[in-house]
């Protein structure tokens, strides 16, 4: 009897946990982001080598304007990409699970993730503005990363993780400035391909 009772528990507690929290997140979102992020990166440093550079002496170079557009045109390309493969890969991870995407929590995780990121973009303006053009990748990924952790109640607590990894990777980027971008492809890249990588071997 107390053990039907301790298995019914446990099963009201699972249920709470579905309806309360996004679980249809996959890992192979993660993965795929990760792979755009490091892509992007790579590409990024290809064409500022050699071309631009962030320190020279002991003062900050700015970027040519081309130089700028083209990076900016290049972000925001990575980032279409990247929200195509989360979508597209939670849309198929929720159909396989039998759950429905758009709920009452995905409007809460929505929120929760856009308030950082929006702040963080409204910063990322500004600089752009100053033409400090080298704190722009530790800015990103400290956003980002309290983007993450703002969000985390309300689906696998395991992202916290990668918010935390995220905005200690942006703070340290901000003391090494003419590393930016390759802080910021370990942080959109590297990171995020181990972290889906776990999260799909955890939630699969």
């Amino acid at each position: 009897m107390d053990q039907k009772i301790s298995d019914d528990l446990a099963h009201i507690r699972s249920m709470m946990e579905s309806s309360s929290r996004f679980l249809s997140l996959s890992g192979l979102s993660g993965i795929g982001a990760g792979i755009v992020g490091l892509v992007t990166g790579t590409v990024a440093m290809y064409l500022t080598n050699g071309k631009i550079q962030y320190l020279r002496s002991n003062y900050i170079q700015p970027y040519e304007s081309y130089m700028v557009k083209l990076l900016i045109l290049l972000g925001a390309s990575a980032l279409l990409l990247a929200i195509f493969c989360g979508c597209y890969f939670t849309v198929r991870k929720s159909k396989k699970l039998g759950l429905q995407i758009w709920t009452a929590t995905t409007k809460k995780i929505l929120v929760q993730l856009a308030i950082p990121l929006a702040v963080g973009g409204m910063f990322v303006l500004a600089l752009l503005q100053y033409n400090l053009y080298g704190l722009i990748a530790g800015t990103t990924l400290i956003f980002y990363g309290l983007a993450l952790v703002n969000a985390e109640k309300y689906t696998y607590s395991d992202i916290k993780y990668l918010g935390f990894l995220e905005i200690i990777l942006g703070c340290l980027s901000l003391f090494f400035i003419g590393k930016g971008l390759i802080f910021w492809t370990i942080g959109f890249g590297v990171l995020h391909i181990v972290y889906g990588i776990i999260l799909y071997r955890k939630y699969k």
